[in-house]
């Protein structure tokens, strides 16, 4: 677009009284800067008087290299320095049961892997021996849960972006809520049927815990004041403590009731009942989240969301004023009336924005170091986390009677009961640490010290496996060590690969891209949960559980998992920056505000004269990533 072209649309619009906007060009493609449209001849150049819009943005103020720039909006100012208040914690658990029930139903499938086992895959008349799943049955079952998340991740995390945070987590939630209660029903009672139903419904699960991923973290990060920002949305991923704690202690309710009721039936003689137990197992997942389905749907949409992407400050006051209670309003219209008196410009009202679109050379180049950072570090991590299940078989077993020797009933409930055990022990503390700590340490620091605790304890345990681990599992030092794991995991890595990518990103971008990241980390955890597991099992096939093929033994495979936790410590070091008490916005302002990015031209809504007290006059700038530069007058 010419100087002549872009000044005639300015003057065009101004001269009609219905809204004022400003053309930033793309200085990649030789157009108008900043500092040229200043420059124009005072003939040429248009004097229009600023007005800040009421309903959209601040005045305008200086920015870094003496270009102009728009000063915070102050409702966002006003949630940074927010005290913390009782919304707050509604928000955590509003937030927090997408991530309960998913913890919930992965570690229920563990224990009800046992009861199918029992239940469709009976031994032959004479074995001796129990029905035990199939190891490729129990890998389908878990993988398919994993790859519906990453389809949620992507899913829901661009929806929340395009068409709001709001408004697709209600819907979210229904998913979660109709597919724990469809894995339970699971249609039929024929091996074959009820097999292909409880994967399908899975998957259907794993798409609305994945969805649930980048909306809750984005959701609680807009909301809360930078000073505790870190520590609200930590509590959030930490309620996957209490979905793992509670799967466990229905799991032994569930099993203890229906051993009572069966007469406490012999080890080899599995009751018709225990059709019934692994399916209300499954369905109780799905009580907590419904219950918060209400609440989810009353909830405002964030007001960075409806000031910075919808671009509707007045909305957001007002959003704000219903659920923070020491907003000051009053002064916030007050402020925007002041400045809504005309001002005259040094010399000419200009705000850039950076409108480019998502994967676009603009964004790769601001953001794309963030968001490897952010999705290499999540894969990495959810490889070690997710295979420790390897080997918590064989540190439980020596503990508990032989399969032989229990019933389904009580299989379950040992099982159950070693989970509440770790959690109680190692996971719901690492997640407290990380509450305590994420916003006095910092993110980066306590991921790196994640990273490298988790690579001290597992060569811990994969140097003297063969020699000593293995016959010695009832060691206390073995179940420490594997414990320590999981503590290490959650005060670091695991927590803070969820904070960081609803940290980093601007607001168009923020869902997208945390939605990216934990895709990356559920193919991390495929890896982990499907292929370890096969891949951990003896050279020598003697030594093989039945059902698998020989693979390279544990103590490379821990050797491996640990090598790969230092290189999330490496990646964390050169490509992870800290966000500690910084505010949301300082990334995109800092990073953005000289910049457009690499395509056509970019708007900046800055003044809207509204015609009567009632309405507002406004311009249609489209947000979209795919189209960023379409809009209407």
């Amino acid at each position: 677009m010419s100087t002549r072209t872009a000044v005639s649309l300015l003057q065009h619009v101004a001269i009609t009284g219905t809204a004022t906007i400003y053309l930033a060009p793309d200085k990649t493609k030789q157009n108008l800067s900043c500092s040229q449209i200043s420059a124009l001849p005072n003939q040429t150049r248009p004097q229009v008087p600023i007005f800040s819009p009421r309903a959209l943005a601040r005045p305008i103020g200086r920015c870094r290299g003496g270009g102009l720039g728009m000063a915070p909006i102050r409702v966002l100012t006003a949630l940074d320095h927010a005290r913390t208040q009782y919304y707050h914690f509604k928000a955590i658990i509003i937030a927090g049961m997408g991530l309960f029930t998913d913890s919930y139903d992965l570690f229920c499938i563990v224990p009800v892997m046992k009861i199918i086992g029992r239940v469709y895959y009976p031994s032959p008349a004479g074995d001796g021996r129990p029905g035990v799943t199939p190891p490729a049955v129990v890998s389908a079952t878990v993988g398919v849960a994993l790859l519906g998340a990453v389809v949620g991740n992507l899913l829901f995390g661009a929806l929340g972006d395009r068409v709001g945070r709001r408004r697709v987590y209600g819907p979210c939630l229904l998913l979660l809520v109709c597919s724990s209660v469809g894995s339970g029903f699971s249609i039929c009672r024929t091996r074959r049927c009820v097999l292909s139903s409880l994967c399908f419904f899975r998957f259907i699960l794993g798409v609305g815990v994945g969805g649930d991923y980048p909306l809750s973290a984005t959701i609680m990060s807009e909301f809360a004041n930078k000073r505790t920002r870190g520590a609200f949305i930590a509590a959030v991923f930490s309620m996957q403590g209490f979905g793992i704690l509670a799967s466990s202690g229905v799991t032994m309710v569930v099993a203890a009731a229906f051993d009572r009721f069966a007469g406490h039936p012999d080890p080899l003689d599995t009751p018709e009942a225990a059709d019934l137990a692994w399916r209300v197992i499954l369905m109780a997942g799905a009580v907590p989240a419904g219950l918060t389905f209400y609440w989810r749907m009353a909830m405002p949409e964030t007001a960075r969301f409806t000031a910075l992407v919808q671009r509707d400050v007045l909305k957001a006051t007002s959003d704000m004023g219903c659920v923070l209670t020491d907003l000051d309003l009053n002064a916030m219209y007050e402020g925007e009336d002041a400045a809504a008196m005309p001002r005259t410009p040094a010399p000419f009202g200009y705000a850039p924005a950076a409108q480019y679109g998502l994967f676009s050379r603009g964004f790769l180049r601001e953001h794309g170091r963030n968001l490897f950072g952010c999705a290499a570090t999540w894969f990495l991590l959810d490889i070690p986390y997710y295979s420790s299940t390897l080997f918590q078989s064989q540190i439980y077993r020596p503990w508990f009677p032989p399969a032989s020797h229990q019933n389904v009933f009580q299989e379950a409930y040992n099982v159950a009961r070693f989970q509440a055990i770790i959690a109680v022990a190692s996971t719901i503390p690492g997640y407290f640490a990380a509450v305590l700590l994420i916003d006095r340490t910092g993110r980066r620091r306590l991921q790196m010290a994640g990273f490298f605790l988790m690579a001290a304890f597992l060569f811990a345990l994969a140097g003297p496996y063969d020699h000593y681990w293995r016959g010695n599992a009832k060691n206390a030092w073995y179940i420490v060590l594997y414990a320590l794991t999981f503590f290490s995991a959650n005060l670091g890595p695991n927590t803070t690969t969820f904070i960081l990518p609803a940290e980093l990103f601007p607001a168009r971008f923020r869902s997208t891209c945390h939605g990216i990241s934990a895709a990356a980390g559920k193919v991390g955890a495929l890896v982990g949960s499907v292929g370890f597991l096969w891949a951990s099992q003896s050279r020598d096939r003697g030594d093989v559980q039945a059902g698998y093929e020989p693979g390279i033994g544990m103590m490379y495979a821990l050797i491996i998992l640990g090598a790969i936790s230092l290189l999330g410590l490496v990646v964390t070091y050169f490509f992870t920056p800290e966000t500690m008490r910084r505010s949301l916005e300082e990334n995109e302002s800092e990073r953005d505000q000289n910049q457009d990015g690499d395509g056509g031209m970019c708007f900046q809504e800055l003044t809207l004269t509204p015609k009567s007290p009632g309405s507002l006059v406004s311009s249609h700038v489209s947000t979209s990533p795919i189209h960023p530069h379409r809009f209407s007058v």
